[in-house]
């Protein structure tokens, strides 16, 4: 029998997918159930637009909580190790850019990146860069606009 593979996560990273889990199979999904319940008792819904577009959100929303299931059935919590200074899976990483910019990035799995909340995957082109680096080293991304140096200034 073939295992499945493990997919690491911080703890707050498995706590946000079992928040988000939790709402859509709760409040999301059964809102869209008597939504299309409803107008399908109230009138013709073959040409419908709106009737549509909720049973593709239906089943949109199904999927995605069968990925947070399936995600969440394999997770091993992460114990961030950033005490010997190199940049892992679940360390916080400082980043100067060649214009001087700084920016800070929770180095996470694919399944917790989220930009907005200040994390990135380790699967990303920065991601990818910096693991392995040590504070004081650079690491180079080319995009398609050019080549960004980005020496790693502190990690934790």
């Amino acid at each position: 029998m073939v295992r499945d593979k493990t997919i690491q996560l911080t703890a707050d990273g498995k706590a946000t997918l079992e928040a988000e889990r939790r709402t859509l199979r709760d409040e999301h999904l059964p809102d869209l159930e008597r939504r299309i319940h409803d107008l399908s008792e109230f009138g013709d819904i073959t040409d419908n637009g709106e009737f549509d577009d909720l049973k593709e959100e239906h089943v949109t929303t199904g999927a995605r909580i069968a990925e947070l299931d399936y995600v969440l059935a394999r997770a091993v919590i992460l114990e961030p190790d950033a005490a010997d200074g190199v940049v892992r899976l679940g360390t916080r990483v400082t980043l100067r850019a060649d214009d001087g910019e700084e920016e800070s990035w929770l180095l996470v799995s694919p399944q917790e990146a989220n930009r907005s909340r200040g994390s990135i995957s380790t699967d990303s082109p920065v991601g990818k860069a910096v693991l392995g680096c040590r504070e004081g080293e650079a690491a180079t991304v080319t995009t398609p606009r050019g080549s960004i140096t980005y020496q790693v200034v502190g990690v934790a």
